[in-house]
Formats: C-alpha cells, structure tokens, sequence
C-alpha cells in the first residue's frame, strides 16, 4: 500500500511538472503572438498612413479593410481646381529648395481647410491642385461644401501670405474654379499603377474656369450649375460670359464674395 501511494505521489509530480512546463510554454507562445499582432497592427497603421499620403483616406480604409475592390461608377460630384497665378516666373528667380519649401506649406494649409469642408485632395500636379466633393461618399450639400472650402482657402491663404512675407519670401495669388456635374469615379489603372480618380467633361470644365479666374482678375468663380444650388447666405456677382477651349457656347461664372 505504501509502495503504491509512493508511484502515485511520484506520478503526480510528474504530470505537475510536465502541465506546468505546457502551461509555461502556452503563455510563452501567447506573448510571442501578442507580440506578433501588435507588430502587424502598427505595420498596417503605418501602411495606412503612408498610402493616405497618395489616395484619399476614405478610399484607403475601404480597400484595407474590404475585399480590395472599388468599382468605377458614375457619380454627380462638385469639382474644385486651384492654382497658382504666376508661380512658374517666380520659381525662376528662387533655387528649387526655397520653391518647395514654399509648395509643401501652401498644400498643407489648403488641403486642411478643404478637409474641414469634406473636401478630397486627390491630384497635386506641379502647383496645382484638384479636390472632389461627393466623388467617394455620398454628400448631398457638396455644392455648399465645395465653396465654404473654397472661402476657407483664401482665408487660409492670407494667413500663410503672412508667415512667407516674415521670411522674406513672396506672396502668392490663386485662382479657384468650381464646377458640378457627373464623372466616373473609382480606382483605375493596371495591377501596377492604379488610383483613386475621376473622369468626365466636368473636370475640364472646373478647370477651364479656374484659367478664367486670370481672365477676370478674380481669384474664386463657380459656373451656373454650381451657383443654382447655392443657399442665400453667398454674395456672388455675375461676370461677363467668355469663350472657353473645348467649349462653343459661353460659360458664364460668378465671383464668390463671401458668405
């Protein structure tokens, strides 16, 4: 009976030791895959955010978080072009450092007042800038967004005038045109290369009245489907019909006063 109670003793020991030995090396594994995890979660944050750099965060958090797909549609967007008047001569007199030093503050003010007016930065090409309203998400008051940003802009732009001509650096001046009407939306391109983009006469539009701004010597006109949608609360003031490139009839504009 004793020699009994003692292999059963023994026994019991050993199954402890060899549980706690699972037990340990259970937790072990637990914290290495812990570990794991947090890594993959801070890669993919830090994936996000770098390609929230080149494509719209919205389009960003659909593909990572779906099933990779963004179908092209056709959607009713408000299109907003904006650029700098005259700023090719004023880089010729500037060394390249000093000109995107003055680039990359001038599309961090505008792309943040655009984003507080659910506006999308989409293109940056040269000085210039493209932003939708409604092209990813459905925005009923996209029109009235499009021009509160475009407000926010030249308010922003007095602000970062401000801060250039402390440096000693110039001023800029832009030009701002909107337009609305329908595009086709969605990611294009092969399996190499491919974008968030729009397609469609309205973005020509928004850019042609973006060259009229120089034309009337205004810096923010909208065409007449934008103004048709705008509330009483903007003071608009009708400019003279002129021809566009790739248009026969004349587009008529409005200065945007204020709001």
């Amino acid at each position: 009976m004793m020699e009994f109670t003692f292999w059963y003793m023994v026994i019991a020991t050993l199954a402890a030791v060899v549980l706690a030995v699972v037990l340990v090396r259970q937790r072990i594994k637990q914290k290495d895959l812990e570990k794991l995890i947090a890594h993959n979660n801070t890669r993919l944050e830090q994936l996000q955010l770098n390609f929230g750099r080149f494509a719209p965060q919205d389009v960003i958090e659909h593909l990572t978080g779906g099933d990779g797909e963004y179908e092209p549609e056709m959607r009713s967007v408000t299109v907003l072009f904006a650029d700098i008047k005259g700023f090719t001569k004023m880089c010729d007199k500037m060394d390249p450092a000093t000109v995107v030093t003055i680039l990359n503050g001038y599309f961090q003010c505008m792309t943040e007042s655009l984003a507080k007016h659910h506006g999308e930065v989409t293109e940056m090409m040269g000085d210039g800038l493209l932003a939708l309203f409604g092209a990813i998400n459905t925005n009923p008051w996209q029109v009235q967004d499009a021009v509160q940003g475009a407000l926010a802009m030249r308010k922003a732009l007095v602000e970062y005038n401000n801060e250039l001509k402390s440096k000693g650096f110039p001023e800029l001046s832009i030009g701002i045109g909107i337009h609305q009407g329908d595009v086709l939306a969605g990611i294009m391109g092969n399996y190499e290369l491919s974008k968030f983009g729009v397609v469609g006469d309205t973005i020509n539009v928004a850019s042609r009245v973006e060259g009229l701004t120089r034309i009337h010597d205004v810096d923010l006109l909208v065409t007449e489907e934008v103004k048709t949608k705008l509330d009483d609360r903007f003071r608009l003031r009708q400019m003279p019909a002129h021809q566009v490139k790739g248009k026969e009839e004349l587009i008529v504009t409005y200065l945007v006063e204020d709001s």
